[in-house]
């Protein structure tokens, strides 16, 4: 399931062929997309459950401008708590969410999605194909599909460039163990086991086929897990904070003490660009990379301004918009030309060499997979 992901991704969206186009098309503006739609100019509502920091303004209030919809946000930091509201209410209440890639399965068994219709939205004219062929490969059900592409991104190390020396080239998940950064450390605890995982198989000290040995059965994911567990709980003095959200990622790194931790792009990225003393960068081992994208909820009372969001929100300047102001990496076909120097710089930066083609991509989890890491991540948090 990985290395299908990964080809797919990789055959039309790589760093070569990004950093080519946005060097062609230079800094251009960030313009708000023309209306999308007369039908529905000045009419409805719409709920959204999305993540909390990648609709960053001015993507919303310029889709109401431009539409007359209003939008209804509902923001979450995690995927349980997504996935639990959504099963909870039996997706009443929403019209569209915003899962990850890698959560296929588990909405497929909540059963709180409805299929996109292809004659209102049709995808393939507007998102970058090795992106929508890896939703189509693994979103396709009963023949339907229920989920598009929005941002990707990764999971990697950041840190405070003032407050240590790093040296790149020599960066690694381990590194976030050495005894400078003890009690200066922060990260999602199942986040940090995977990152565990892969420096303990690159440094041959628990060798796991790069962890996907941990996704072919329980008893398979149990024998690795035992081990990182053991590792990371010994280590629990290093941690500083364990972060849950985009905003409490920042504010660890810029209040809090946290030197050094396993975090996404985007709140870094976005500090960054802001003048803030963070860098980000993918380690040796790869970084973690993941799709988050739009899925409409079953019980969606509002189709039509559902579909309206859908349209928008993939046309290549709302797309841009997205990006450049989330710190996060976008999907529509020719956003990528709208970016500015500054984003582009801060992206060579981030994936220096063949960063992009050693990436870690978030295989598709079964359900037990998830129930178990969760009851490892606790585990490790409670230590």
């Amino acid at each position: 399931m990985y290395r299908s992901y990964h080809s797919l991704f990789l055959s039309q969206f790589s760093r070569r062929s990004v950093l080519k186009s946005a060097a062609a098309a230079g800094a251009v503006a960030l313009a708000s997309p023309a209306i999308v739609s007369d039908a529905l100019s000045s009419s409805g509502t719409l709920n959204i459950i999305n993540w909390d920091d990648e609709l960053p303004n001015p993507v919303i209030p310029d889709f109401e401008k431009a539409t007359g919809i209003k939008v209804n946000s509902t923001p979450f930091s995690q995927n349980e708590e997504q996935i639990n509201k959504l099963q909870a209410t039996g997706g009443q209440g929403f019209d569209v969410c915003q899962p990850t890639h890698d959560r296929a399965l588990q909405f497929k068994d909540i059963d709180v999605l409805q299929p996109i219709d292809i004659a209102k939205f049709d995808p393939t004219s507007v998102i970058v194909p090795g992106l929508l062929s890896a939703s189509v490969k693994n979103w396709t059900w009963d023949g339907k599909l229920f989920h598009v592409p929005h941002v990707w991104g990764t999971e990697a190390i950041s840190w405070r460039n003032d407050l240590t020396n790093i040296k790149p080239e020599e960066l690694s998940f381990g590194t976030l163990w050495n005894d400078e950064y003890k009690g200066k450390v922060q990260g999602r605890p199942h986040s940090l086991l995977l990152g565990i995982g892969l420096w303990m198989d690159g440094a041959g000290k628990l060798p796991s086929n790069r962890m996907l040995d941990a996704y072919k059965d329980e008893a398979s994911m149990k024998k690795i897990y035992d081990e990182l567990l053991k590792f990371a709980i010994a280590h629990k003095p290093w941690i500083k904070q364990f972060w849950d959200s985009a905003d409490n990622t920042k504010s660890g790194l810029k209040t809090n003490g946290v030197v050094i931790g396993q975090t996404w792009d985007g709140p870094a990225i976005s500090m960054k660009k802001a003048g803030e003393p963070v860098s980000y960068q993918a380690p040796k081992e790869g970084a973690i990379g993941w799709v988050d994208g739009f899925s409409i909820v079953k019980g969606a009372k509002n189709i039509d301004q559902a579909y309206e969001w859908l349209k928008y929100t993939h046309t290549a300047p709302a797309s841009a918009a997205a990006a450049e102001n989330s710190g996060y990496n976008p999907s529509a076909i020719g956003a990528e030309k709208l970016l500015s120097d500054k984003a582009r710089g801060i992206f060579n930066q981030a994936y220096p060499g063949k960063s992009i083609d050693t990436m870690w991509w978030r295989p598709i989890e079964p359900t037990w997979f998830a129930d178990l890491r969760t009851q490892y991540a606790e585990k490790f948090k409670a230590a």
